[in-house]
């Protein structure tokens, strides 16, 4: 497929709740992550991050989420999230929708995620630390909620400048 236009903090189209994937929706599932693995590749060149981007940010208002953990992808349709604990800690939260910017978030330390994967099998996955959280966030997108919505104060914003 190709490389598609990530919608930057403003887009009104990131702030709506995405639409459930239907079995007969799968090969547009598909190809929507193909899209989103093109369009993180290209990202990652130019902006030297991103491990993980949500079918929304590419103006696919569908329940997707791409993820690259430790150079494997996974694909996660449909995802349900439960928290397992009630612990949270606080980071400085990027995106590749305001890149530039980090927001001061909190996030639950361990999720467990329910999901269909590319072949409509139901999976499940645990997360802890740095991948719950970047699950969070990118499970946020697909409820049309960004990071800067969950900035723990007015003082929780800070950019980032080149490296």
């Amino acid at each position: 497929m190709a490389k598609r236009e990530i919608l930057i903090l403003g887009n009104e189209d990131l702030y709506r709740e995405c639409e459930m994937v239907s079995k007969d929706q799968l090969d547009q599932a598909k190809r929507v992550a193909v899209d989103l693995n093109d369009t993180l590749d290209v990202f990652r060149l130019e902006h030297g991050f991103g491990r993980a981007i949500a079918a929304p940010q590419i103006g696919a208002s569908i329940r997707v989420i791409y993820m690259r953990i430790d150079d494997e992808d996974t694909v996660f349709i449909n995802p349900c999230m439960e928290v397992l604990n009630e612990e949270i800690f606080e980071l400085w939260d990027d995106c590749m929708s305001f890149p530039g910017l980090e927001v001061r978030v909190n996030r639950y330390k361990a999720i467990r995620v329910m999901y269909h994967d590319l072949d409509w099998k139901i999976q499940t996955e645990v997360f802890e630390g740095d991948l719950s959280e970047l699950f969070q966030h990118e499970y946020d997108h697909l409820d049309g909620i960004l990071a800067v919505q969950r900035a723990i104060d007015l003082q929780a914003f800070r950019m980032k400048l080149g490296e």
